[in-house]
């Protein structure tokens, strides 16, 4: 099997459920049990998995997929990341301002001065709040947040983003006054 173009995470098998090959997956998508509504399901390494049932259960799934019968072929798929093509998934249900993280990965960032700040390579989200991560070519990596504030416009597209570097913190504020900044009591 081919490897998909454009993938974007539908979910991940946490482990077997019962005797029948049934396995609890961790959805991502909007509707937890629309995890299987966009077509096969593929894992990284370019295996198939068709669903034939998802019923919900707390806090998770409980998908049957075509050829897994008994609880041993379902446990050896526990972890495993299921993946579905970018083109499969409807883009008239998503509101102005909303996107997918695959439609992020690749937009050039640039300020109001067409400076470029690098394309977004990642989107990642630990606990605080959406940030996406700028690679330039010979530049670390860095992350900004994915706010109003610092991101102001996204072209798809153009393939662009207009960024405001100094609320991104890509930019000190050469303007600050160095009194106006918080010193512990004493020093």
């Amino acid at each position: 099997m081919s490897k998909l173009k454009n993938p974007v995470l539908m979910g991940t098998i946490g482990g077997a459920q019962g005797l029948r090959g049934e396995v609890r997956v961790k959805s991502f998508a909007a509707e937890a049990t629309a995890v299987g509504d966009y077509g096969n399901l593929y894992s990284e390494d370019g295996r198939v998995f068709e669903v034939l049932e998802v019923r919900e259960a707390k806090n998770v799934v409980i998908v049957r997929f075509r050829g897994i019968n008994d609880r041993n072929a379902a446990e050896a798929l526990n972890g495993l990341e299921l993946f579905v093509e970018r083109d499969n998934l409807p883009d008239d249900d998503l509101d102005e301002d909303e996107f997918f993280y695959a439609d992020l990965e690749g937009l050039e960032a640039r300020d109001a001065e067409g400076k470029s700040y690098g394309t977004v390579t990642g989107v990642f989200d630990f606990g605080a709040g959406d940030l996406l991560e700028l690679k330039g070519p010979g530049r670390r990596p860095v992350l900004i947040p994915f706010s109003e504030w610092s991101v102001l416009e996204i072209d798809l597209e153009a393939g662009t983003m207009l960024v405001d570097p100094l609320a991104a913190g890509l930019v000190d504020d050469k303007d600050e006054d160095p009194s106006a900044q918080f010193h512990p009591k004493g020093k």
